[in-house]
């Protein structure tokens, strides 16, 4: 039997519910429990491929190749569990279906309406390929009393008319402020919100309440009397020092046993939860400190880099080290003397040159590249990153100032240049210049071969991987011959062997930049072994440096 539980938001946005629905996840598989996480989101857009990750974060890419919510790789991270194209749900999806169905005559000359063409659709999203599982839980993007969630908070309010209350549960995270000048906690933010979702046919089973301080006895009285719900279902969430510790505090608040409890279920064992005391044991009483730099165009919003950022704490995980992230906005870079280059990179244990479009802030990042270079730092480039470091070398080592890429114009030497037909298994995939940008880039999962003798096949033990793609450039492999003149070891390539997915230097302590996007599939319980291998070398580079 599968069961549904829904979470939604209150008052304000940004409260966390991608890390609660991911939290929960985590205890009900350390229950024993086979869980599934989807994403259900508000916006018109199709997916966030579109979107600018200044505005929305990044983009977090699946296995099968879709372009999805952050969200997803938060659920990914807690879980292990690979999330599919079924997990994330758009207004713009759903749409976009339900008008194609409705041009092909499906609707039998009925007028489309949101209710209940549209409902319907989202509910059969809801439902699609859940059959295997113990519990769905679906995360409503947005914030109750938002005009574009309605059709969503609708649809989840006839499933549980339709599948019953034992098998549907609603929680709902709210916000509990601390008034400094009033010094108390005031209740009052999560009953409006609370009432909202009331007036929309949906009362909440459980309330996750964020707040700076705890709870008293008053404020959980208050809530549960005026929620409507029973005071142990009143659940504190109170800020962590790492979101890593957010299971261990739910399960402490008894979330994982309301839950079950709800759905008549009663374990006979606690969940094994060590796992999770083990990453949190790391995180908060290091061993060491090691500080990276990340050099990239959109550091002003960390949530842009949010994998990248994820994946290099795994990787300190990995050596019991605390790595201290350095945001370098690459433009800032751009037009520095020496002196004042050294003076601001000098300090790093590893630099690091993530994902990225356009030309803004390229100059930038070829300077941090050549610094890593020169100064035998650890460097570790990421698709964008990868395209710049072949640009550098070209440039500064090869003297041909005049390689560039296509996507920043013409150019007589376009060492980066647009794949406009690719292989997905045995299927030739196109891109049309002048198309739809939406989904036409090199997208999810590919498999690359190793230099037997590589670095890259040491660090993954193997000569064949998988990793995950974003992006339309290619490194022009007709200029391999000036790559290797330079430099430049090309150690990963596609199956045909045609395209450069890895690049090393031979003549560097760890100098590696892949094609891919390796933040993707890292885990806290089981880092990347690319970032893990960087970490080591970036606290190996900062032993050296230490007196």
């Amino acid at each position: 039997m599968t069961r549904f539980i829904f979470v939604t938001g209150g008052v304000v946005s940004s409260l966390g519910k991608g890390i609660a629905a991911a939290s929960l996840a985590a205890l009900l598989q350390a229950r024993g429990y086979k869980i599934l996480l989807r994403k259900l989101e508000p916006y018109i857009n199709v997916d966030p491929g579109t979107m600018s990750p200044l505005q929305h974060g990044e983009v977090f890419v699946t296995e099968d190749g879709t372009e999805t919510d952050l969200d997803l790789g938060h659920y990914e991270r807690f879980t292990g569990v690979n999330a599919t194209r079924f997990d994330a749900v758009s207004t713009g999806r759903i749409y976009s279906d339900v008008i194609a169905k409705e041009r092909r005559g499906d609707y039998l000359g009925a007028t489309v309406q949101v209710i209940p063409h549209i409902t319907d659709a989202i509910k059969a999203a809801i439902l699609t390929n859940t059959e295997d599982v113990d519990f769905v839980i679906c995360e409503i993007g947005g914030t109750v009393g938002d005009i574009e969630g309605l059709p969503f908070l609708e649809a989840i309010r006839q499933l549980r008319n339709e599948l019953g209350a034992r098998s549907t549960l609603f929680i709902h995270l709210t916000l509990v402020p601390y008034i400094t000048t009033a010094g108390e906690l005031k209740t009052k933010p999560t009953q409006h919100s609370v009432n909202a979702l009331q007036s929309k046919g949906i009362q909440p089973d459980i309330l996750l309440c964020r707040s700076t301080q705890e709870l008293g006895a008053d404020e959980r009285r208050k809530l549960a009397l005026f929620c409507n719900i029973n005071p142990s279902c009143v659940i504190e969430a109170l800020d962590a020092p790492t979101t890593y510790q957010v299971p261990l505090i739910y399960h402490q608040q008894n979330l994982d046993e309301e839950v079950c409890n709800h759905f008549g279920l009663h374990s006979k064992s606690a969940p094994d939860l060590s796992i999770w005391e083990r990453i949190v044991h790391v995180l908060t009483r290091p061993e060491g400190a090691i500080t990276i730099g990340v050099v990239g165009k959109y550091t002003g919003l960390s949530d842009a880099y949010k994998s990248v950022h994820e994946s290099l704490i795994h990787g300190g995980i990995a050596h019991d080290v605390q790595v201290k992230i350095e945001w370098i906005d690459a433009k800032q870079l751009e037009d520095l003397s020496e002196a004042n280059l050294t003076a601001r990179l000098s300090h790093l244990d590893g630099i690091l040159v993530p994902g990225g479009f356009g030309e803004r802030g390229t100059q930038g990042m070829i300077a941090a590249i050549q610094f890593a270079r020169e100064r035998k730092i650890p460097f570790f480039g990421i698709c964008f990153g990868m395209q710049l470091a072949v640009l550098e070398a070209l440039r500064n080592i090869g003297g041909h100032s005049e390689a560039s890429s296509t996507e920043f114009g013409s150019t007589p030497l376009p060492a980066i240049a647009l794949m406009t037909e690719w292989l997905k298994g045995d299927i030739v995939q196109k891109y049309f210049p002048g198309a739809d940008l939406g989904g036409t880039m090199r997208l999810g999962a590919y498999e690359c071969q190793l230099t037997p003798d590589a670095l890259v096949s040491k660090i993954y033990k193997s000569t064949m991987i998988s990793e995950r793609h974003r992006h339309r450039y290619e490194v022009n492999s007709t200029y391999n011959n000036l790559l290797q003149e330079c430099g430049v070891h090309i150690t990963g390539t596609t199956l045909d062997g045609l395209l450069p997915e890895i690049i090393e230097r031979q003549d560097h302590p760890w100098f590696i930049a892949v094609q891919f996007h390796p933040e993707f599939k890292s885990r806290p319980f089981k880092p990347h072994p690319l970032f893990a291998s960087f970490i080591g070398a970036a606290l190996a580079h900062h032993q050296r440096d230490v007196p």
